[in-house]
């Protein structure tokens, strides 16, 4: 696979960005310089930023943990680019 250096965010993305808490922003925005500078598949492997892909109806789509209770949900697209989808909070009720 082709690494990705790219990232893309959706309206829903940039919506989410504004109602997060500004020490996730400030961790999401790391994560996309180092996905610029290094790749995707780099990224991978440091603990802090874990891909994870998803099941079910979000088939297709990854994750990244921002921290216990924050995800980023992203899909590479057709360009090859990572189109970050939306920010999400998710609680232990919701695994």
């Amino acid at each position: 696979m082709k690494d990705i250096f790219d990232v893309v965010l959706s309206k829903r993305a940039l919506k989410d960005v504004k109602s997060v808490p500004t020490h996730i922003v400030i961790k999401l925005q790391a994560w996309i310089e180092m996905v610029g500078t290094c790749g995707l598949n780099s990224i991978s492997e440091v603990p802090g930023y874990r891909n994870e892909a998803l099941q079910g109806k979000r088939k297709g789509q990854y994750s990244i943990r921002l921290n216990k209770a924050y995800r980023a949900i992203y899909k590479i697209d057709r360009l090859n680019n990572i189109q970050l989808i939306e920010i999400m909070r998710v609680t232990k009720h919701e695994y």
